[in-house]
């Protein structure tokens, strides 16, 4: 399995929900708003934290869609 992960960024608050959760995929960008430093993923715990980060989002910022090769 893989994923495409990336942020809305006009909707996204940057309260640094998904960053708390998800360190290995996401950061703060220039603007001060959240930005995927993954954008695929593959490794089975990374997903799971990527859905985490993505139930977690206040604003449903965080995207995620699954990747069929």
């Amino acid at each position: 399995m893989k994923i495409k992960t990336w942020v809305d960024k006009d909707t996204c608050i940057g309260c640094g929900t998904c960053i708390a959760v998800a360190p290995e995929i996401y950061e703060f960008d220039s603007d001060g708003k959240a930005k995927a430093k993954v954008e695929v993923i593959e490794d089975s715990n990374l997903i799971q934290k990527a859905r985490d980060a993505e139930v977690a989002c206040p604003t449903h910022s965080i995207k995620i869609e699954d990747v069929n090769d």
